[in-house]
């Protein structure tokens, strides 16, 4: 689906390098990236959508995942598919029953809440499906902008960049971009981000953030982009 110009509110100040800079960091990151994870395993969520290709599955797996180990989202995720396959199937189910099955998922029981008040919404006003758009996602209980960007482009393969703590944190440590906080980040990299990257940058820089660029002590001596990282922010590394 086309998006509309101008959509997004962009900020010069979070391009410390330049736009052209930033962008063709960037350019130059993904295929080191690609090549520093192939040995590691999918995040859960993209596994569950490679594996059902169901638009349901991966939105509801996305809301479980929030805060939550990944091992922890595909149990979570699996245990609860058993029992309700679509909205109508899950909008059955009483909240405890979803709390249970997906604990011991991160604040399990607001996710509880919000997957049965999103079921019923499905139901009630798209038909029992999922929204293919961004703008339509966010009006559903419990789902923001991460998860919706995920959802665009993991269950339609449309137009969306899901910024969550991985990515906002090696973006920034990076140099690509300065900005406060994950929205910041998903507009900016919507400037500068080469398009035809935009679907693979999340689990990219997940499975990079989980291996390699860790929060603390990144693993900077074995990192393919040690060589142009500003290691903003870094005060140890291994």
């Amino acid at each position: 689906m086309r998006e509309r110009a101008n959509k997004y509110p962009v900020k010069s100040e979070w391009f410390p390098l330049g736009r052209s800079k930033a962008a063709a960091l960037l350019r130059r990151s993904v295929p080191l990236l690609r090549k520093a994870v192939g040995r590691f395993d999918d995040p859960s969520v993209t596994a569950i959508a490679r594996r059902t290709k169901s638009p349901f599955r991966i939105l509801v797996s996305t809301v479980i995942s929030a805060r939550t180990k990944d091992e922890v989202t595909g149990a979570a995720s699996e245990r609860l598919f058993s029992r309700a396959k679509g909205p109508a199937e899950m909008a059955r189910l009483r909240e405890s029953e979803i709390a249970k099955l997906i604990y011991p998922a991160g604040f399990y029981r607001t996710k509880a809440k919000a997957i049965r008040a999103l079921s019923r919404r499905l139901v009630e006003d798209h038909g029992g499906r999922v929204p293919r758009t961004i703008e339509e996602l966010v009006e559903l209980p419990g789902v923001g902008r991460k998860t919706a960007n995920l959802v665009v482009t993991l269950a339609f393969g449309g137009p969306g960049i899901c910024v969550d703590t991985h990515v906002h944190r090696i973006v920034n440590r990076l140099g690509a971009v300065r900005t406060r906080n994950p929205r910041e980040t998903e507009f900016a990299l919507r400037s500068v981000l080469p398009r035809e990257h935009w679907l693979e940058i999340n689990d990219l820089l997940v499975m990079f953030g989980k291996g390699v660029c860790a929060p603390i002590s990144p693993r900077c001596s074995i990192c393919p982009l040690e060589g142009f990282c500003s290691k903003a922010g870094v005060a140890r590394s291994r």
